[in-house]
C-alpha cells in the first residue's frame, strides 16, 4: 500500500535534521527546518529548530500538503 511507503519514508528520516515545506490553504507555503522525533500509527512529530513540536498526519504527506526536503 503507498500509506506504508509514506511511513517507510518517515521512518528513515525520523532523527536527521530535515528541511520541510508545509503548503497550507490560499497558497500559504511555510518552510522550517526540523527533526522527526516520534511516530505514532496515524501521526508523526517533528520538533522544529525553535523548539516548536509539530504533528502531521500521513496523509499530509501523501498528498503533498508537507514535502521533506
Amino acid at each position: 500500500m503507498i500509506l506504508d511507503s509514506v511511513k517507510e519514508k518517515i521512518k528513515t528520516n525520523k532523527g536527521i535534521m530535515k528541511k520541510f515545506i508545509f503548503h497550507g490553504t490560499r497558497n500559504q507555503n511555510e518552510e522550517f527546518e526540523g527533526v522527526i522525533i516520534k511516530m505514532y500509527n496515524s501521526l508523526f512529530l517533528i520538533k522544529t529548530i525553535d523548539n516548536q513540536i509539530r504533528s502531521y498526519s500521513y496523509a499530509d504527506v501523501l498528498i503533498s500538503n508537507l514535502e521533506i526536503i
